[in-house]
């Protein structure tokens, strides 16, 4: 099942003469990933002179390309009207300030009910995207700012931008510890040997570096401001469990409750309540992926995260008027 196409045409630079098709096809179409364009010429899709080509053939130099851009259906789910909270749109983007609970892709025990569904409902058209737009993902319990590609120029523009680290993505997270500074956690991260669940800090892992420095500090916890250079599965909550400051309600690397000293009533509530990592995408900014402009979207902190936040604060406040 196809969409809608598009014929796209250019010529080739004689400066280009004796190089592979598919290196000048990739500088000639570059809102296109070199994979997309591999797949148009195996398919014919990208022609030479009105002649289908093979990747490594060489071009001469004054030819005519031509693309017909033929997007296939890559996601099949099922549109559902799910409200999404949309903070910023246009032709090319949605950014949307994504609930905790919220699943994003569907998958095993989550076929429907998903960002996808959601997205696809919303722009049907999204169903020629390779996972309907999505350039990077949040886990069902993080709440926060998400980008979504509407056109493949899009797609292609901003995982380029992810991929070079030039999108700034700023997150808050409750953790266990009063922390007296900020830092930067640069450890190598890939699935557990063992558990295939969760991620680990392994020396064979991939490149992962976090940055982060206090907002608040509490008797027992600190409110941390992180943010990514890199964007690695569970990135934020396997380093500060690797730097023994797990983020509070973190199922798989949060460890047993701990309740400070004396902890005021309120407190304990809200922390035995938490039953989810205290963990919020507040900021994320990008280059417009066809204006170049800046884009920059926030999510304040939702309630669930806002009221444990008041239950430390008030703590702090209890214990220093009790001498505590």
């Amino acid at each position: 099942m196809s969409g809608s196409a598009e014929t796209l045409s250019a010529t080739v630079p004689d400066s280009s003469a004796g190089r592979r098709f598919d290196a000048v096809l990739a500088e000639l179409f570059p809102d296109y990933s070199r994979s997309r364009l591999a797949a148009w010429i195996k398919s014919g899709d990208a022609r030479l002179d009105g002649k289908e080509v093979r990747p490594r053939d060489p071009v001469r130099g004054g030819e005519l390309v031509t693309l017909s851009v033929v997007l296939e259906v890559q996601t099949h789910s099922q549109p559902e009207d799910i409200a999404l909270d949309v903070l910023y749109e246009d032709e090319h983007v949605f950014v949307i300030n994504k609930p905790a609970g919220l699943v994003v892709h569907p998958g095993a025990g989550n076929p429907a009910g998903t960002l996808v569904n959601a997205l696809l409902h919303r722009d049907p058209a999204l169903n020629a995207l390779p996972r309907a737009g999505i350039v990077h993902r949040l886990d069902k319990d993080t709440s926060g700012v998400m980008v979504i590609a509407r056109t493949l120029p899009a797609h292609t523009a901003l995982i380029e931008q992810l991929s070079s680290r030039e999108v700034h993505r700023q997150y808050l997270a409750v953790v266990v510890g009063a922390l007296v500074s900020g830092g930067t956690a640069n450890a190598a991260i890939d699935r557990h040997p063992r558990d295939r669940i969760r991620m680990a800090v392994r020396d064979d892992g991939k490149d992962a570096v976090t940055h982060f420095r206090l907002r608040e500090r509490f008797r027992a916890h600190t409110l941390l401001e992180c943010r990514l250079e890199t964007g690695r599965t569970h990135q934020i909550r396997v380093h500060m469990a690797h730097l023994k400051h797990p983020i509070v309600g973190d199922p798989l690397y949060g460890g047993p409750l701990k309740l400070p000293k004396g902890a005021t009533p309120d407190l304990i509530e809200a922390l035995r309540g938490f039953r989810r990592q205290a963990l919020h995408a507040e900021v994320l900014e990008f280059a417009h992926p066809v204006t170049g402009e800046p884009v920059r979207c926030s999510a304040p902190m939702p309630e669930d995260m806002r009221a444990l936040v008041r239950a430390l604060h008030n703590d702090g406040v209890a214990a220093k008027q009790d001498g505590r």
